[in-house]
């Protein structure tokens, strides 16, 4: 797309195909926090929706925080637009008391629960954000400055389960500059909040926000990065087909399907990448703690290639809950045994003479 073209605001016609695959749901929720980016959002589904002969039901959401003072004022201003645009309008609100860290995590995972509770008793099956091409190239830098492998490279996918919630999250503006959707509201003359938090130097995403220009500068545009993103997409999914052949070649499970025994010889025979990824698959459904931070199973896939090369020794681990054996050439996965309690009157004993050894080395108490 040309540059002239990233100011322009967003067409009807471009509208009709970005919107085009949520054809097939009855009800979408619309996630509209006052914003330029979802307002416009509201407006462009709206005006799609009113086109179409049948299409899907329309709910916008705005999630209260609680955070700002302006945040109820700014639920009030969508409802407002949202019914004069013919769109019923729900707000939902973060109860309850806020961590003192990790502020903008908790915020995010209490806006989707609360949106999927919004979703579920609309009978929507989707729930459809306002992000952007310049959210996603923020989300490659913040990723990558936090060490992700290659999926987590490849960012935010058009479409993708909401996990623990049974929902679908459509980003379908991911294609499209920040500057054309407020351009599509300055040409209607429709207002929008502004969210100091965004240029907040005390939050990771608002200070690379403030590089994009100068990285764009040396090339590091917001579309180069979108465009990184979906090629490392491209590559993550030929890669998680070639685990899922190599798990149906290497992997076996016992009849309870608590353990699953792997040839380590083939293993480590693989491709690094495919060998890593295998390997915590079946930790994380062994386990059953969800997926595994790569940086640890990286150490224990290394010590796992080493320990078979030597053929001399035997390795034993934990990681995220499962148990790892590998003798020989034979790699067993299963559940970690739960840890040992100690009885109270074990541990009342350890206290009693770790005190009375330590009165001894300082003496009576006078």
């Amino acid at each position: 797309m040309p540059v002239a073209d990233d100011a322009a605001p967003v067409s009807a016609a471009e509208a009709k195909t970005l919107f085009a695959p949520l054809v097939r749901h009855s009800a979408v929720v619309l996630a509209v926090s006052g914003g330029p980016d979802s307002t416009a959002l509201l407006l462009l589904m709206a005006r799609w929706q009113r086109a179409l002969k049948r299409g899907p039901k329309l709910l916008a959401v705005t999630v209260d925080h609680g955070l700002r003072r302006t945040s109820a004022a700014e639920a009030r201003a969508v409802k407002a637009l949202a019914r004069r645009l013919g769109v019923p309008h729900r707000t939902m609100r973060w109860e309850g008391k806020k961590p003192a860290s990790g502020l903008q995590q908790a915020a995010r995972d209490a806006r989707y629960g609360l949106l999927a509770a919004a979703a579920r008793s609309a009978n929507a099956s989707a729930i459809v954000t306002a992000h952007t091409l310049d959210d996603q190239a923020e989300t490659v830098l913040l990723r990558l400055s936090r060490g992700s492998g290659l999926t987590g490279l490849s960012a935010m996918a058009r479409e993708s389960p909401l996990p623990r919630h049974g929902i679908i999250l459509v980003r379908p503006l991911l294609d499209v500059p920040k500057a054309r959707l407020i351009a599509t509201l300055e040409r209607v003359k429709i207002t929008f909040a502004d969210d100091p938090s965004n240029r907040d130097p005390r939050f990771t995403r608002a200070r690379l926000r403030e590089l994009m220009p100068s990285l764009a500068r040396e090339g590091l545009s917001a579309r180069s990065l979108s465009r990184l993103a979906g090629r490392l997409r491209r590559a993550d999914a030929a890669i998680e087909m070639a685990v899922d052949e190599a798990m149906e070649n290497l992997c076996r499970s016992c009849a309870d399907h608590r353990r699953t025994l792997i040839n380590a010889d083939e293993l480590v025979r693989l491709p690094a990448e495919v060998g890593l990824r295998l390997l915590g698959r079946v930790i994380a459904h062994a386990g059953a703690q969800g997926l595994i931070r790569l940086g640890k199973l990286e150490v224990l896939y290394e010590a796992l290639a080493e320990v078979h090369a030597s053929r001399t020794s035997r390795l034993r681990r934990t990681l995220g809950g499962a148990l790892v054996t590998l003798s020989g050439s034979k790699l067993v996965v299963e559940r970690a045994p739960p840890r040992r309690s100690r009885s109270p009157a074990v541990m009342a004993g350890k206290r009693h003479r770790r005190t009375s050894a330590t009165r001894g080395r300082m003496g009576p108490r006078n």
